[in-house]
């Protein structure tokens, strides 16, 4: 039946960096979800009916079944645009940039899910910690290894969680046990985007390593995909080093910049998502923002190889969408909340400065992701007739975020000592379309 949950509830239906009342919050509130017994109704469970206070919502659905969740909070799913799935057992590799951290800890370790039992092992804990960290859809960068990928698919979609990945391709400046060729990469790509069209809840991408280690027949190939495949997302990285930027522009020395390469091959677009940005010029910014792609904005990978501060006033003068990423194994884990922690500080320690407001912060871990992936018409936030993808928060008794919260002004405070203080211990439950992903008892 149609269930009413009762607690303190955020969200920004709305750019918040275009509205200044984008954030909605209830201090004593109430989302509304559809639940039905017969056949009929059943099509459209797990999805918002309603989203507002809590007195004016209980008149109004008499016989919703109420479950009262007073003195937790309620946030619509994170959306994490920049993950990387064979990254789980490299975290906290410190002090190394990004090529030396690549050669270095990265790639032996992708090289290991050549072995498929391996690969599954840590899909489950991939799956796991996605969720367990409340995000419920994500971007994330597949395996170099079909059955591996596949493996990652099929761990997701038993869970129940929004997944957008693909097989990682390289043909060059990589170990030579993640090397491709054209050809395989064409029939891999194929092989693998068949097996996962009917998976519920699953996207497909594709997923050039970065222009680094792609040659032009390999972005050829990618090219190829996306035109037979229109429903497909393109994802890579641009612009995250100055080292990797000087080597893409002698292995492309036709390309006037790094975007350059990605659009001489049509793969920039409204479903692109390029990861990092760091060091772009304001032409590349430019004609990003004209083509309605996206940067995956990674700070605390950002942070932790010491590539930079992510330019964000700079993308927003040029009306250009970015979105929050973990990036995982570069940065310090699979939590959001404190992806949008790290960009609120560092941006107060950019060249040109910016004050993130909490309510930029949740927008950015949540609609922002959506919109980035075409998906916001169905998840980001709590409009009704969107799925009911939410976290629930509960601040454990005598911790440190509960305390904070017993002298809270307003409900942006609120939101800012979440933002703050909150861990993944203080994640009740996470739904994805109202379909249980994730309990902490």
């Amino acid at each position: 039946m149609t269930e009413l949950l009762r607690a303190a509830i955020f969200h920004t239906p709305e750019n918040a960096f275009h509205s200044a009342g984008a954030l909605r919050a209830y201090t004593d509130g109430a989302l509304v979800i559809k639940g039905g017994e017969d056949a009929d109704d059943r099509k459209d469970n797990g999805t918002i009916l309603a989203c507002g206070d809590y007195a004016q919502l209980r008149v109004e659905f008499p016989e919703a079944a109420v479950r009262d969740l007073t003195g937790s909070f309620i946030l619509p799913g994170f959306v994490d645009t920049h993950i990387h799935f064979p990254q789980v057992r490299i975290i906290g590799g410190l002090g190394f940039t990004l090529l030396d951290w690549l050669e270095k800890l990265t790639l032996p370790e992708e090289a290991r899910f050549a072995d498929p039992s391996y690969a599954a092992t840590i899909a489950q804990e991939f799956v796991r910690s996605l969720a367990s960290h409340g995000t419920t859809t994500a971007l994330v960068f597949g395996a170099h290894f079909v059955e591996s990928t596949a493996a990652m698919f099929a761990s997701a979609s038993a869970t129940g969680l929004r997944i957008i990945s693909g097989l990682v391709l390289a043909d060059r400046m990589l170990r030579d046990d993640l090397h491709t060729t054209p050809d395989r990469a064409w029939r891999d790509s194929n092989d693998l985007m068949a097996r996962v069209a009917n998976l519920p809840r699953a996207g497909y991408a594709v997923i050039p390593r970065f222009a680094l280690s792609a040659s032009e027949p390999l972005l050829e190939v990618c090219r190829a995909l996306l035109k037979e495949n229109p429903s497909a997302y393109f994802t890579s990285h641009i612009n995250e080093s100055p080292q990797e930027i000087e080597i893409v522009a002698e292995l492309f020395p036709w390309a006037k910049d790094y975007l350059d390469v990605y659009e001489k091959f049509d793969l920039v677009g409204r479903r692109s998502v390029l990861a990092h940005n760091i060091h772009a010029k304001d032409s590349e910014i430019d004609r990003m923002a004209k083509r309605g792609a996206t940067v995956a904005h990674c700070p605390c990978s950002n942070a932790a190889l010491g590539s930079g501060i992510f330019p964000m006033r700079r993308h927003l003068n040029h009306n250009a969408r970015f979105a929050l990423g973990t990036d995982v194994g570069g940065g310090t884990g699979f939590g959001m909340l404190k992806e949008a922690l790290q960009s609120h500080l560092l941006q107060r320690l950019a060249v040109d400065p910016l004050t993130i407001t909490p309510a930029q912060m949740l927008y950015l871990a949540t609609r922002a992701g959506a919109e980035a992936l075409e998906m916001d018409s169905s998840v980001g936030d709590f409009t009704p007739g969107k799925q009911a993808d939410y976290v629930v928060i509960q601040p454990r008794q005598q911790s440190s975020l509960a305390n904070i919260l017993k002298n809270s002004p307003d409900p942006e405070r609120t939101l800012g000592a979440i933002f703050t203080a909150a861990s993944a211990e203080d994640i009740r439950e996470v739904r994805v379309g109202g379909d249980l992903v994730h309990e902490n008892r």
